[in-house]
């Protein structure tokens, strides 16, 4: 259909042209002046040598940073809410595995291995990322609560919190280099199950809007028990996965004294709760038009519901037991 249509064009506008506009000539720079490709082995250093003139190092992590479109960052973003068009488990994959982690995957790894941790602060590079990324959560959560549409609701909710990520390496502080990595997991089985959830409303009852979700909680408990947890690790409310990250960011930003960048975080979070808590609340505690009555509504099939509830226990499992999550990451970083 057309909005598929439009949809693939953007795709294709956004992750084909950016690359090629910003990251293929900042490699072959990269190339030129290091002599090399290859990632460092210690996020310290980086691969730049010394004397290296500085604003073309500015200018190169720029492109960079606008380079992996699939980051999701302001106002490259455009491609990832119309790919909520695709069906929910390619929808659940795009926005939370294997297309955006990919982007900020990409972006934190060029972040840390190739500009490191000592030229970033150098150059003054990290802060004014972080408040750029900024603009893009708290933007992305303000147009997402704009959104009546289930899944352009979860849409815009992936935009804001990719945004975490490169946020929390931007800051350069060991605690929200941690949240920031640590997130890359949280959000991507939080989101699994919240866009799991939207297909298995769908599935069980043809409704996209929220507005038309009125009392489905109490036919659908199993699905909108799982939504209001996920929601709850996307807010960042103990003790799912969420609040690990977020806890991480929060105390990273005070190690790096940015008040601003505190202050963006806990709006974010309200933002985060204004936009998912009142889905639950309609579901659970909201009235039935009487022309729309509950006959005939259940729960989504069985093959549906239960990846619901595996990722939605995975991550209380990762809130609750998030050591290893963060052993795992110290390990990466070394």
């Amino acid at each position: 259909d057309q909005e598929g249509y439009d949809g693939g064009r953007k795709y294709l506008v956004y992750l084909t042209a950016t690359p090629k506009a910003f990251l293929l000539p900042a490699m072959i720079l990269i190339y030129v002046l290091t002599g090399t490709l290859d990632f460092a082995t210690d996020i310290s250093t980086g691969i730049f040598p010394d004397g290296v003139n500085k604003a073309v190092v500015v200018m190169l992590y720029i492109f960079c940073l606008f380079g992996f479109a699939k980051n999701g960052i302001m106002p490259f973003h455009h491609w990832l809410p119309g790919a909520m068009v695709a069906p929910t488990p390619v929808s659940a994959l795009l926005h939370a595995v294997a297309v955006v982690k990919v982007g900020v995957f990409c972006t934190t790894r060029v972040m840390l291995y190739v500009f490191g941790v000592d030229l970033m602060d150098a150059l003054n590079l990290g802060v004014p990322t972080a408040y750029f990324v900024g603009f893009t959560i708290i933007a992305a959560s303000v147009i997402a609560l704009s959104k009546d549409n289930l899944k352009a609701r979860l849409a815009y909710s992936t935009v804001s919190q990719l945004s975490y990520i490169i946020l929390g390496v931007a800051l350069l502080t060991p605690a929200a280099i941690e949240g920031g990595l640590i997130h890359i997991v949280n959000h991507a089985f939080s989101k699994i199950t919240l866009f799991f959830c939207a297909g298995a409303i769908y599935v069980a009852t043809h409704k996209k809007e929220i507005s038309e979700m009125e009392g489905l909680g109490k036919v659908m408990p199993f699905t909108f028990g799982a939504f209001a947890i996920a929601s709850l690790s996307m807010i960042g409310a103990p003790p799912v996965a969420g609040f690990v990250s977020k806890w991480k960011l929060l105390v990273g930003s005070m190690q790096a004294h940015q008040i601003g960048i505190l202050l963006i975080l806990l709006t974010s979070t309200l933002l985060n709760a204004a936009y998912f808590l009142p889905v639950t609340y309609r579901a659970f505690f909201g009235k039935r038009p009487p022309d729309e009555p509950y006959t005939g509504i259940k729960e989504a099939p069985l093959s549906m519901l239960i990846p619901i509830l595996i990722a939605c226990f995975i991550s209380v499992v990762i809130g609750i037991f998030p050591n290893f999550m963060m052993t795992f990451v110290k390990g990466v970083l070394g």
